[in-house]
């Protein structure tokens, strides 16, 4: 018997924190898309920005479209049979100007392409013609490194859309009626606008990327991610019941992190450390969402590292905000008092998040953890004398260096935390780590041996009643191949549709690729490399990466001597690298070259 059909959650349980404009005749018809389904994409706070940011606008008329349902679509009721929204600008309706989409997680690439096809839009951004959207991107994903996507995307934004989205739309206003080449050849000129298209990857003969150039003189050869300077960062602009986080107001208090541990992508990829001013935007930005929910969500890679964080919590010690219920991010261990916990306690909340990447000293130094045993401790008795009952931990198995001593020493920690802390809930969460680009450790490989040491980690742990919450090591990998690939990666994502929930699928559509298996891309490039050298290899200072082209936080060469420092700290037999992966070198060294 076929299970009955779950319920859409409804739109119309939304309430709007802004005043959408009523959309002037002639202005741009849009549709932004998320590649999951509504109770997830409304829950992300950069889509619930970039939207309210173009609704905010009366030359955008911008509709939402996500994999379950989205709004009615433009001229017209909702449609019937292939979702609501679902018509295209390809005889289904009213053409669309834009079409656009937010990407957090490497993993969705292939919804992307179901998301065109829904909109009967051509795949290839080079089969796309004057009728056709402009289809743009952006998103930490897309920011970090656009390649394997980049034969799909019309423009990329890189950086902060507070910025971006005003630029990009203001330019294309001043051509939208001159040719497709004309327009995008304009939108490359605007500063943190990316092309693809207008971008060549130079291979040699055996396939190795030597340069990424632009096809002529008027476009700038590198692009810069655009940073957000001012006293206010994002909060929802959306409260609805039928979110993954019913009914929450999501405050951004802090943007980056000044950590800056050596695989982190949120750090690195989002420089400068940025705050919000207390008086101009956080509280506003409090008051505006209490005012619709009593449910607050501080967001931010270490919230309590913003100066006035203390303070903030103070003025919600208000009598009227006594109903209301908050919640933070990951906090920095060594921020962690009783004061806080109790703060925290007494809002509702019956846990806090801190990360650790590792019980093993050597290695919280070799990523930069700046974080003592004794501070990891003295967060666990504060959270328990504060009245929480749990204590998340997050951690990591096969970075750099790492050994097995480092895996049971994480183990050893826990287990030393449980009997410290008596009655309070420990929780780990772990991943395996993934090289990140824009990062000190982008060109550090993922290594097989961590999915052992995440097993290791479940036998000490489990028996003992210490939670393990391990990320899958088969994601991990997919995530791996996709952060550090280049356009010859585009193949296998139009491949692996209907695949790619598992990394089973991906393989079979990488062997299929290279073996000239598939339908072939409308566009000249290479098979990609063999698998084990794009996911597990370590690379060279002298190898293009595929992101070179794309300048984001700091230059290549300092994140070259940050990587240096941090593996200063390892013991030289845990850097040795297999033979397929070839020595480490420095620059101004002979490359090695990796056999295939």
């Amino acid at each position: 018997m076929k299970a009955p059909a779950l319920p859409r959650p409804s739109l119309n349980q939304e309430t709007l924190l802004f005043e959408p404009a009523t959309p002037a005749e002639g202005a741009l018809r849009a549709v932004l898309a998320f590649p999951s389904t509504y109770s997830v994409g409304i829950t992300s706070l950069g889509f619930q920005v970039v939207w309210a940011t173009l609704a905010r606008r009366s030359d955008v008329d911008v509709r939402r479209q996500f994999t379950d349902q989205g709004d009615p679509p433009h001229g017209g009721a909702p449609s019937g049979g292939r979702g609501r929204g679902a018509l295209s600008g390809r005889g289904g309706g009213p053409a669309l100007d834009l079409f656009g989409l937010s990407l957090s997680w490497e993993l969705d690439g292939p919804v992307l392409l179901d998301l065109l096809e829904r909109r009967r839009i051509p795949l290839w951004a080079c089969q796309r013609g004057e009728d056709d959207p402009l289809v743009f991107g952006g998103g930490p994903v897309l920011t970090a490194n656009p390649e394997p996507l980049a034969p799909f995307f019309d423009v990329v934004l890189l950086g902060d859309g507070e910025l971006l989205l005003p630029a990009f739309i203001e330019a294309l206003q001043a051509c939208r009626d001159a040719p497709r080449a004309e327009r995008l050849q304009r939108l490359a000129r605007v500063e943190g606008v990316y092309v693809p298209a207008l971008y060549t990857p130079r291979y040699d003969a055996d396939g190795t990327l030597r340069a990424v150039e632009p096809r002529d003189s008027a476009i700038p050869p590198r692009v810069t991610r655009q940073a957000w300077r001012g006293n206010t960062l994002s909060h929802s602009t959306v409260i609805t019941p039928e979110a993954a986080w019913p009914s929450i107001h999501m405050v951004e208090v802090v943007r980056s992190c000044p950590e800056l541990c050596r695989f982190c992508l949120a750090s690195y990829l989002t420089l400068p450390f940025r705050t919000a001013s207390l008086d101009e935007g956080l509280i506003p930005a409090v008051e505006t969402g209490l005012a619709a929910t009593r449910r607050l969500g501080l967001l931010g890679a270490s919230v309590t590292q913003h100066p006035q964080f203390g303070e903030l919590l103070r003025w919600l010690d208000h009598d009227r905000f006594d109903d209301v219920r908050v919640s933070v991010s990951s906090v920095r261990a060594a921020t962690v008092t009783a004061q806080l916990s109790r703060s925290l306690a007494n809002r509702g909340s019956r846990s806090l998040t801190i990360a650790i990447e590792s019980g093993s000293d050597r290695l919280r130094e070799v990523v930069n953890k700046k974080l003592a045993r004794e501070e990891i401790f003295q967060a666990a008795r504060h959270a328990k004398e504060g009245g929480l009952s749990g204590l998340k931990l997050y951690g990591m198995v096969g970075l750099p260096s790492e050994e097995d001593d480092d895996v049971e020493a994480t183990a050893d920690l826990l287990l030393a935390l449980k009997q410290a802390t008596p009655g309070l809930r420990l929780t780990l969460g772990v991943s395996t780590f993934v090289p990140k680009a824009h990062t000190p450790f982008q060109w550090e490989g993922l290594r097989p041996v961590a999915e052992k040491r995440l097993q290791r980690l479940g036998k000490r742990l489990k028996p003992k009643g210490i939670e393990l919450r391990p990320e899958s090591h088969g994601w991990s990998v997919i995530q791996t191949l996709l952060s550090r690939g280049d356009r010859r990666l585009a193949p296998v994502v139009a491949a692996v549709r209907g695949q790619h929930e598992s990394l089973g699928g991906w393989k079979r559509a990488y062997r299929a690729v290279r073996a000239g298996e598939t339908d072939p891309a409308p566009l000249p490039l290479p098979p990609p490399p063999p698998w084990a050298e794009l996911v597990e290899g370590c690379w060279t200072a002298e190898r293009v990466l595929p992101w070179a082209h794309l300048a984001s936080g700091l230059p290549e060469a300092t994140l070259w001597r940050h990587r240096l420092e941090a593996l200063e700290r390892a013991p030289r037999e845990a850097l040795e690298r297999d033979p397929l992966e070839g020595p480490a070198s420095v620059p101004g060294e002979p490359a090695t070259s990796v056999a295939s």
